[in-house]
């Protein structure tokens, strides 16, 4: 066996990508020249670091297991190694010494007393008992996506196939079941799911390509962002190019919006849909005019990489960064409006609430903080996750929306593996959501506010109402979950995933 620095590289550098650090990525990508590499990412399975460093985890654990003369032992009387400890002479030699021991200990007992002696002396040391599933009660701390919840029957599922790579976003178009996706292989694709269409190619490939050499040529970068205006008609995708684009509903490129000097993290479309707004690792954000494609006003007065942005009204934004700062700039001012400091570590995810009134943010530092443009500091402070939060989303309640008399809610999304719904004019979390067991990525509320889907990397996608915060729907995918959306009418959730393949649930009917 073999080991390449380059391919160590490699691993760390997708290991970070599906992880969520996209801007770590980004930098350790260019520095270890990771983006370069001629490994076939589509044959490499999402996790791939985690998994071989799980299999040198076991080996170890293994060995520990084994007598000098090849006999075994059972090794799950003693508590699992960590990572940190298997890497460490004196814990696994004190660990086999352990294990010697108590076989000893229970060598003068006959079998089938040593075995209930051993079970007791366990748990009267605090030390974990293994039940295999099959036996004992059945019962297990384990999450099982089909435990609670009508679980969604493949039969109600249409498994979308074409992209090369991880795809990183799904988004529905707001007027027809015209659901868009993007991904690492380049291309953003347009799935035409509409009743009845008699397309003999559901599928538009929408190529994003560089110019090289006199001729197009792909940029072989992320497609890291998607959205439609408010009518449907275009579609803006973001990319790690340093590109923004505008296609067409028919996967016509419309107009490349550069001037960003490195990857684009976010894109949005004002309500208007005259100007598309866009952030970058080069420490801005650009207001473009999606007529003409030509910059509007770049905005540069953060000091490190801009991650989001979130339109208030049709020509005031809002922006967040790894500087730990946000700032609410307005087109034709040559300075923020306004700043708001208070996080202490990078700012992943900021969103206006409907009214345009409140401004909730999410970081690094586990907070999920709430601004007004009235005040300096925040109005609240959700403190409650034990983990960085990566993304927000407000329901579609309130004045001013479709539900104007039900509660507005904002749901935070967290690496703790939890998502929880907040009573945001109280300042309390009303429902934390606990099935999911790795990271969540994405949370979108159904149209009628009634639902909440939530995506993480454990393969899941549940259906919880927002009312009980019960699991109402689930469905289990092939491979982790990096958002989720729901169509216009909210029978339809939409799911990009690692394997490269965007999942579509129907809930008309369950």
């Amino acid at each position: 066996m073999s080991i390449s620095s380059d391919e160590v590289n490699y691993l760390v550098y997708r290991y970070l990508q599906e992880s969520g650090f996209i801007h770590s990525a980004f930098v350790f990508g260019m520095e270890s020249h990771a983006t370069q590499s001629t490994i076939n990412e589509t044959i490499v399975p999402p996790a791939a670091l985690i998994s071989i460093i799980q299999k040198g985890l076991q080996y170890v654990e293994a060995e520990i297991s084994v007598n000098e003369d090849g006999s075994t032992v059972d090794s799950r009387t003693i508590e699992q190694l960590s990572l940190i400890d298997a890497v460490m002479p004196d814990i696994v030699q004190h660990t086999r010494a352990q294990i010697k021991s108590r076989m000893s200990e229970n060598k003068s007992n006959n079998s089938a007393n040593a075995t209930t002696a051993g079970l007791e002396s366990m748990k009267g040391e605090g030390l974990p008992v293994f039940i295999n599933k099959e036996e004992g009660d059945g019962k297990t701390e384990a999450m099982d996506c089909s435990e609670e919840g009508i679980e969604i029957k493949q039969s109600r599922v249409t498994l979308l196939k074409g992209h090369e790579s991880e795809v990183f976003s799904c988004a529905w178009n707001p007027a027809q079941d015209l659901l868009a996706s993007g991904s690492g292989d380049s291309t953003a694709r347009l799935w035409d799911l509409n009743e009845g269409t008699t397309s003999a190619n559901p599928q538009l490939v929408l190529r994003h390509c560089i110019r090289e050499g006199g001729q197009e040529v792909p940029s072989n970068k992320d497609v890291t962002s998607l959205d439609w205006n408010s009518e449907g008609s275009l579609l803006g995708t973001g990319s790690y190019d340093g590109y923004a684009r505008i296609w067409s509903t028919k996967g016509e490129l419309v107009a490349t919006l550069g001037q960003h000097k490195g990857p684009i993290f976010a894109l949005k479309w004002n309500r208007k849909g005259n100007y598309v707004l866009t952030a970058g690792v080069d420490k801005s954000t650009i207001i473009w005019d999606a007529g003409s494609g030509e910059c509007r006003q770049q905005f540069t007065f953060h000091t490190a990489p801009a991650l989001d942005v979130d339109w208030q009204s049709n020509n005031t934004f809002a922006s967040c960064s790894t500087d730990e700062r946000i700032l609410v700039c307005k087109l034709g001012v040559d300075k923020p409006i306004k700043v708001f400091t208070g996080h202490s570590n990078e700012v992943n995810a900021i969103k206006w609430d409907p009214a345009g009134s409140l401004l909730a943010s999410c970081s690094d530092d586990m907070s999920v903080k709430i601004w007004t443009t009235k005040q300096d500091s925040y109005v609240h402070s959700l403190q409650a996750h034990n983990r960085e939060i990566y993304t927000i989303k407000w329901s579609p309640c309130g004045p001013g929306t479709d539900n104007p008399n039900a509660t507005l809610l904002l749901a935070s999304a967290s690496f703790d593996s939890t998502v929880r719904l907040w009573d945001v004019e109280r300042g309390q979390c009303v429902h934390t959501l606990t099935r999911h067991t790795e990271p969540v990525y994405s949370v979108g509320f159904s149209p009628d506010g009634k639902y909440l889907a939530s995506g993480s990397f454990d393969k899941c996608v549940h259906i919880w109402s927002t009312q009980t915060g019960g699991l109402v729907h689930t469905y289990r995918g092939l491979g982790g979950i990096f958002e989720v959306s729901w169509n216009h009418r909210g029978d339809r959730v939409g799911a990009s995933a690692s394997d490269g393949t965007v999942c579509v649930m129907d809930l008309r009917k369950m």
